[in-house]
């Protein structure tokens, strides 16, 4: 696929971004806590959180579609399936599926795509066996196939020592099925929307004040059905505020965003480069919800290696800022990005030197020497959020990109939104 550079400015209000696709996910899955049926408009349709309702389907769920809005009936007892349960290129969902299966009756398989079954699943795995959990792979239940030989668990007082919102949400999962209370513990707070969701659903938490505790006691009882709208995604926003900002006499607005303030740090990143942006929340329910306004402007380097948990999405994104901004950018602490989707910082890397950046890669992150960037062919190593990152950075000096089909997982109608920004694409 062919980007061709932007040859005009653009003004845009948008409101059909991809819709969360952190949120859709959990909708689903705690949709099998519940009794009655489950609503929600705005319901992500890409193939990760479609991943997610097939799967529920297999466990006995009747899934209902109506445009984007979804509605999902629970099994009267969760189903231990005849097929695979297939996770696609999900880390999410497959993390988040092992949490809440450990502690259900039953026998289950879960698998996905090449990338995904490479990628590791320890930090889940060890703790839930360290609690009972009946969990097989290679590599000692670290690589994927994952088989589960779901039963009660027992109640755990586990102290993370990483930030990570897939372990939170499944050790979270497995004590709603535990035979007493439990604690989880983590350094600094990751993404809280299970925690948000599952309270707002009765769901018996206590959580602290700084939110780095969360005592869980037993579920005995079902939780309160949901009847939400899920808001769009601010990691899939952020590309098109990026656009904006690099594009000269340039303007976007995006409504209805989550504004989660452990999902807008990249943003914040962006301010403190020099970045024209404004945010303002419309509606608070559970998660903070609002606009997004930014414009046109010059940006300086700068040196990010805090809160990373925060901005691990938007990353390769930042990157494209920082090869467009003036001076040098380093990121560090970001060792994560080496188990996604790709190598992300092999990926940004080997992609920006090939546009004419200088970089210097880290094992934790990277430097970038802000310059004039050209035209290149560059690998997306089937990993969405490199396909697009770099289509942005294509709206400045165009760009060939080798294979843009991996966006679909997450973004569907991003090329759709592209063309409405006057970006020429060939095929």
């Amino acid at each position: 696929m062919i980007i061709h550079a932007l040859s005009d400015s653009f003004e845009l209000e948008i409101s059909d971004i991809a819709a969360d696709k952190s949120i859709s996910h959990r909708f689903a899955i705690f949709s099998l806590l519940t009794k009655k049926e489950n609503k929600a408009k705005n319901y992500l349709l890409a193939q990760d959180t479609l991943n997610t309702l097939e799967i529920l389907k297999k466990l006995g769920a009747e899934i209902k579609i109506y445009g984007s809005n979804i509605s999902i009936t629970p099994p009267r007892k969760i189903l231990s399936p005849k097929d695979i349960l297939y996770c696609g290129n999900s880390g999410t969902l497959m993390r988040l599926m092992i949490g809440f299966l450990s502690g259900i009756s039953g026998f289950f398989v879960l698998s996905g795509d090449a990338s995904l079954n490479n990628r590791p699943m320890k930090r889940i795995c060890n703790p839930l066996k360290n609690i009972g959990a009946k969990i097989y792979g290679r590599e000692y239940a670290n690589l994927a196939p994952i088989c589960i030989e779901g039963q009660k668990l027992f109640f755990f007082n586990y102290d993370s020592q990483i930030s990570s919102a897939q372990v939170k949400t499944a050790m979270i999962l497995s004590a709603l099925n535990a035979n007493g209370n439990s604690v989880f513990k983590e350094p600094k707070l990751s993404r809280n929307h299970s925690e948000n969701m599952l309270k707002a659903m009765g769901a018996p938490l206590k959580i602290s004040k700084d939110g780095l505790k969360i005592e869980i006691s037993n579920l005995k009882e079902p939780l309160q059905e949901q009847d939400i709208e899920i808001p769009n995604d601010p990691s899939s926003a952020f590309y098109f505020v990026l656009a904006a900002i690099i594009i000269p006499n340039s303007k976007i607005k995006i409504s209805n965003v989550l504004l989660n303030s452990t999902r807008i740090e990249a943003y914040k990143i962006l301010q403190k480069m020099g970045a024209k942006i404004e945010t303002k929340i419309t509606q608070n329910h559970f998660e903070s919800i609002g606009e997004i306004e930014a414009s046109f402007s010059k940006l300086k380097g700068i040196e990010v290696k805090e809160n990373i948990e925060w901005l691990i999405d938007e990353i390769p994104a930042l990157a494209i800022a920082f090869a467009l901004a003036d001076g040098i950018s380093i990121l560090k602490n970001a060792q994560e990005l080496r188990v996604k989707e790709s190598d992300r910082i092999h990926a940004i890397v080997s992609n920006l030197k090939l546009c004419g950046i200088k970089v210097e890669e880290f094992e934790d992150g990277f430097k970038i020497e802000g310059g004039k960037v050209n035209k290149a062919k560059i690998k997306s190593y089937k990993d969405h959020r490199i396909a697009m990152s770099f289509a942005i950075l294509g709206m400045v000096c165009g760009m060939e990109i080798d294979d843009f089909e991996c966006i679909k997982t997450s973004f569907p109608n991003f090329i759709e939104i592209l063309k409405r920004l006057g970006v020429k694409i060939d095929y």
